[in-house]
């Protein structure tokens, strides 16, 4: 297998580390965006799916902390054999915390594949039917320019698909098309 472990095996590794079922919902929805990105730039998606399903395994084992996040799931990702590409991207989606920038499409993929997750669910929880199906591509851009609106969504991390060559607009149908196919896995 091109990841080194099974899709198995990680979701068994989310569910030993991450308790939080909306924790584990955001890691679902960036493998999904990770998935349809690697597949629109001609990636291997398994990979860039791995990547995104993992990215946050030890956000709990760190309580989120930006200093260390991330640091530890190199650790425990190597260990259980993940491809060093995959555990790379993973270290790199938190540049505070490994003190490199990111500087491969693989990794600003999966920084803005991840970051963009938060904008769109909190766009679904506006609308009235709280449901993915509701939210449009257009007002995901549009919600991007309101900074108090899912004030914590870094804006310019998200903007990184345009150093992969994909322009928001495209970024956010990709993404939106990504999420509402498992809208039903999400709860949305």
């Amino acid at each position: 297998m091109a990841t080194g472990i099974s899709r198995d095996r990680a979701l068994d590794l989310l569910q030993r580390h991450i308790k939080n079922p909306n924790m584990i919902k955001h890691c679902l929805a960036s493998e999904a965006v990770l998935g349809a990105l690697a597949v629109r730039l001609g990636e291997d998606r398994e990979q860039w799916a791995m990547a995104g399903l993992l990215h946050d395994l030890d956000v709990e084992l760190t309580n989120a902390d930006l200093a260390v996040h991330g640091m530890a799931s190199v650790r425990i990702l190597n260990e259980q054999g993940l491809d060093p590409e995959i555990v790379e991207a993973i270290k790199l989606h938190n540049e505070q915390a490994c003190g490199e920038k990111r500087c491969l499409p693989f990794h600003h993929a999966l920084a803005a594949g991840e970051t963009i997750t938060g904008l769109i669910t909190a766009t679904a929880l506006v609308q009235p039917e709280k449901k993915l199906a509701a939210v449009k591509p257009k007002s995901v851009v549009k919600r991007m320019k309101e900074k108090a609106f899912a004030a914590s969504v870094n804006r310019e991390i998200i903007r990184e698909c345009e150093m992969i060559g994909i322009p928001l607009a495209e970024f956010a149908e990709i993404a939106v098309g990504a999420m509402q196919a498992i809208s039903d896995e999400l709860g949305m």
